[in-house]
């Protein structure tokens, strides 16, 4: 008598692994690095000449090594996620670097989980736990007291800016969750960035156009920016978002203003208060154990 076989349906995969979380944490570490990398080594005041010098030439290159385009739908997913992620997400990020105080920047940078949180109940359908959420929101608190000074400066226009980022970023984050990846993370990143990248140049060409000359400086500083610090970050960014609760991906975006503190520290001998160490540490123990909490809920 012939037996059966019932095949068992898939497993959806809920658990990830600690070389997860680590590799998707390089991203908003190198991240970090951008603010010393700006100041040091990239032209002043031309926003949008770095922002598409970041997008562009990094996207082209990607495009060139995978030699895959986008199919079907993809082609306007891409242009949504390229114009989240860069198109429109750079150049309000640079915006609000030059009218804000760093401090200022980072602390509302860092709701970006809340944001997450938000976005993946209302298009998810997904509830973080409680305890995520409050570790979302006690590190922001840390990175409050890490970055903000009595003297930070509250520009409307760049905590509008900021804002206005921050969420697109989030908003790009549950989306890609959302709709999956039919490519390679690389493949994923080349599409997004040569769409940001395209349609900024015009916009640079006609608002600031392009200096007179390029410093070795500068041409270090596009490059570190360009390859390091957005196609090798995004590219594990995206592998991330496929593999991590949006939450949790968001949550490691507190490695930034802490990489960007310790990077004033080493590089531009900045020193640290009392108050700045406490929320140094509380972000720190925030983003900790909201990835143990995340993790345990999933």
């Amino acid at each position: 008598m012939d037996v059966a076989t019932i095949e068992a349906p898939p497993i959806e995969r809920t658990r990830y692994t600690t070389s997860d979380l680590a590799l998707t944490a390089l991203a908003p570490v190198s991240w970090g690095t951008t603010y010393v990398v700006t100041a040091t080594l990239l032209p002043p005041d031309r926003p949008l000449l770095a922002a598409t010098l970041r997008a562009l030439p990094a996207g082209l290159v990607l495009l060139a090594m995978t030699r895959r385009l986008p199919r079907g739908s993809w082609w306007w997913k891409a242009t949504v996620l390229g114009m989240l992620n860069f198109g429109a997400f750079f150049p309000l990020l640079f915006f609000a670097a030059y009218r804000l105080p760093g401090g200022v920047a980072a602390t509302i940078g860092s709701v970006q989980p809340l944001v997450v949180a938000l976005l993946s109940m209302l298009i998810l359908r997904s509830t973080p736990a409680r305890a995520v959420l409050y570790a979302a929101v006690a590190g922001t608190g840390g990175v409050a007291l890490l970055t903000l000074t009595a003297q930070a400066r509250l520009d409307p226009l760049g905590i509008a800016a900021m804002l206005l980022a921050t969420s697109l970023m989030g908003g790009a984050i549950v989306l890609t969750k959302k709709w999956g990846q039919p490519e390679s993370p690389l493949v994923m990143t080349g599409w997004q960035l040569t769409i940001g990248g395209l349609v900024l140049a015009p916009f640079t060409l006609a608002v600031e156009g392009l200096p007179s000359a390029f410093t070795v400086q500068n041409l270090l500083g596009f490059a570190y920016l360009g390859i390091i610090g957005t196609a090798l970050a995004y590219a594990l960014w995206f592998r991330g978002i496929d593999r991590l609760a949006p939450t949790s991906v968001s949550l490691l975006g507190l490695t930034n203003p802490l990489v960007a503190t310790l990077g004033g520290l080493v590089v531009l001998g900045q020193t640290l208060t009392g108050w700045q160490i406490a929320g140094f540490a509380i972000a720190l123990g925030a983003l900790v154990a909201g990835q143990t909490l995340s993790r345990k809920s999933a």
